[in-house]
């Protein structure tokens, strides 16, 4: 009776397991395959650049390409410190301040929660930008979604340092303080009861962020910011191209046709605002110095920026999902509209 000898699986190739093969072979000839053509690709694309500078140098001296440029370094300029600001704070509630405390800050009922969270947005000192990541982390800390969109909207318009600037934006129209806060605060808690009575589960996809429970307090805080400073800063980004797309390509002309006509000039003014996708504290001195438009006009430009434009749609829409942000941004466009007409009919 003849007796065979098992052999392991993968001696004959090469691959076995007492020492003769090394399994991971393959895999460091493919990475070191990709290291070996990085350089070629970064030495090609070098070649290319080189070869084509004149025309790529004429290309960005073009008018087009400097007021792009412009409007796209503005943007960045004034929204990432305030993006890393807000930054900070979420992963500063996700990491150090215990879900508990929320629910004894917030009123129980939803209802109440919303317009208690609308004027806490008035505590941070922050614009658009920084609402964004705090709200996410407040919705991944359990806080009731309709409360957390009120504080998104509320707090880019309503906080100190936006008020001061339209304070001394406008120094002969103090009125304009108050109608901007009146005004901002009602459209952030009529969205966050509209979400509360319209909202379905489905349309809001939860923030996600990489788990940090196995690290220290320190870890998992600088790790939440890296992890929100590339998610959000990605979707910044994206949102600035496009706004200094719009502005260097759109005519200045019909600013100046659709002042003459107070529909045509709020509507104008609301839609200047989501396509400048401006700083709120700055978006008061650029309302400011359109002289040629109604007070209302102005007003619902300092009322719509702040709570939908380019980059936060885009910011909203990585943060929350598409889903989302395809339903509250008309919805929020509309009400800040409306709400921006009646408040400068009664208080302006």
């Amino acid at each position: 009776m003849a007796i065979t000898k098992a052999v392991p699986q993968g001696t004959e190739d090469g691959d076995d397991r007492d020492g003769h093969g090394d399994p991971r072979a393959p895999r460091e000839r493919t990475e070191e395959g990709r290291h070996l053509n990085s350089p070629l690709l970064l030495t090609m694309l070098m070649l290319v650049l080189v070869l084509l500078q004149s025309p790529i140098r004429r290309a960005l001296s073009a008018p087009v390409m400097q007021s792009w440029t412009t409007v796209f370094v503005a943007v960045m300029v004034q929204a990432l410190p305030f993006l890393v600001l807000g930054v900070l704070l979420s992963a500063a509630i996700a990491v150090f301040v215990p879900p508990s405390f929320f629910a004894r800050a917030l009123p129980r009922r939803p209802a109440l929660a919303v317009p208690v969270a609308g004027a806490a947005g008035a505590v941070l000192p922050g614009c658009e930008c920084a609402s964004v990541p705090v709200a996410g982390a407040l919705v991944r800390r359990g806080v009731t979604p309709a409360a957390a969109l009120a504080f998104l909207l509320s707090a880019p318009a309503i906080n100190p340092i936006v008020l001061t600037a339209t304070a001394v934006a406008f120094p002969g129209n103090p009125q304009m303080v108050l109608a901007r806060l009146v005004a901002s605060l009602l459209v952030a808690c009529a969205m966050g009861w509209l979400w509360l009575r319209l909202g379905r589960t489905d349309w809001l996809k939860p923030p996600s962020r990489p788990s940090h429970d196995a690290q220290g307090k320190g870890e998992a805080f600088w790790g939440s910011v890296r992890h929100d400073v590339m998610h959000a800063g990605g979707f910044l980004v994206v949102g600035a191209m496009a706004a200094a797309t719009l502005k260097a390509v759109a005519p200045e002309s019909w600013l100046r046709a659709a002042a003459d006509n107070p529909v045509l000039a709020v509507l104008a003014l609301a839609i200047l605002a989501v396509v400048l996708s401006i700083c709120s504290e700055a978006d008061a001195f650029v309302a400011a110095s359109l002289s040629q438009f109604s007070l209302t006009a102005r007003l619902t430009f300092l009322v719509v920026g702040p709570m939908i434009d380019l980059k936060l749609f885009a910011m909203q829409a990585g943060t929350f999902g598409r889903a989302f942000a395809l339903r509250f941004a008309p919805a929020t466009f509309a009400l800040a509209v409306t709400v921006s007409v009646l408040t400068g009919w009664v208080m302006l």
